[in-house]
């Protein structure tokens, strides 16, 4: 196995995985609250092993050819994200309202909400299939053998080491990353990156019909 083919996936993956993005807007909040954080980045991670070797394996022209997947996949990713662009609004407010502590109760949910959360940001953002699964796909379908292997685990850690780190460094900041200002602050960009990414979906959905 290649040290280099490793390192050529890992930092493709993290080029990939790093940008801002629902995934990582949900990990980090999840980090901040210290709200089973650990299970997120796992989740997370191990979502996207799964759909990472499905596009180094074989399943990215499945996915890129299947206009109804992802035309269901963008609908659903821009409900999603609009109602998480609209809870982050909603938290930024009530920061200053009577109301913090019951949206604070909300936020902080039990294993089995996190983790459906989880699901739910990898699994409806389009993203994901688009540049996780084809273009990482189409990249490592050049290689073969063990060369692909090795380029399937790079990616694969890209993965496990960004939201490790991203949750634990929430995690680990929270003190100062929960001061109200701060958390105010962090919502509000949170919201109107949930809306802008909604915006674009429905810009590339007008394009495809139009």
């Amino acid at each position: 196995m290649s040290l280099w083919v490793v390192l050529q996936g890992f930092s493709l993956g993290a080029t990939m995985i790093i940008p801002i993005g629902a995934q990582n807007a949900y990990v980090l909040n999840q980090g901040m609250r210290r709200n089973h954080h650990l299970t997120t980045a796992t989740v997370c991670s191990l979502l996207d092993m799964l759909f990472i070797s499905l596009g180094i394996f074989g399943g990215g022209a499945f996915i890129s050819q299947n206009d109804t997947l992802l035309l269901l996949v963008t609908l659903g990713g821009i409900a999603f994200l609009s109602f998480y662009g609209y809870l982050s609004l909603k938290s930024a407010w009530q920061l200053n309202t009577p109301s913090q502590p019951s949206e604070q109760g909300m936020l902080n949910r039990s294993r089995r909400a996190v983790i459906l959360g989880a699901l739910a940001v990898t699994v409806l953002n389009p993203h994901l299939y688009l540049d996780t699964v084809v273009i990482l796909g189409s990249i490592g379908g050049q290689f073969a053998g063990n060369e692909r292997f090795a380029f399937a685990l790079g990616t694969i850690l890209a993965s496990f080491v960004w939201f490790y780190t991203l949750s634990l460094g929430a995690a680990k900041l929270s003190p100062i990353l929960t001061r109200p200002k701060v958390k105010q602050t962090i919502d509000i960009v949170i919201a109107i990156m949930m809306f802008i990414i909604a915006a674009l979906l429905v810009k590339g959905l007008y394009q495809m019909f139009y």
